[in-house]
């Protein structure tokens, strides 16, 4: 049984199986993404840019987060776009930064 991964987000939330190894890999990307948005906002001056973070995952689900780290001030001001589709269904929602780490950090303890 593949366990399921539970986003939160301002309007609901939904959840979606996910190999454990998809989410491991997803907590590495947010992580990446964490240390670009710190070191922007710790720049002074002229900032340089940096890469936009797309995290795809493609199984019975498709799974994509996406965060461009020059749009946000700082780590805590950060949104995700969250797409999840599926043959029926296709959702596409932003998400907190924190919130969606909360929510992968939730999903790797209990497993």
């Amino acid at each position: 049984m593949i366990p399921s991964l539970t986003l939160n987000f301002s309007g609901g939330s939904v959840a979606v199986a996910l190999p454990t190894a998809a989410v491991r890999s997803l907590d590495a990307e947010m992580q990446t993404l964490l240390e670009h948005l710190r070191a922007a906002s710790a720049q002074t001056g002229k900032k340089t840019p940096r890469p936009p973070t797309e995290y795809r995952y493609s199984g019975e689900v498709f799974l994509e987060v996406f965060c461009n780290p020059n749009l946000w001030p700082s780590p805590f001001a950060a949104r995700v776009l969250v797409t999840l589709k599926t043959s029926q269904v296709r959702l596409s929602v932003e998400v907190d930064l924190n919130q969606l780490r909360e929510d992968i950090q939730g999903f790797l303890q209990a497993v």
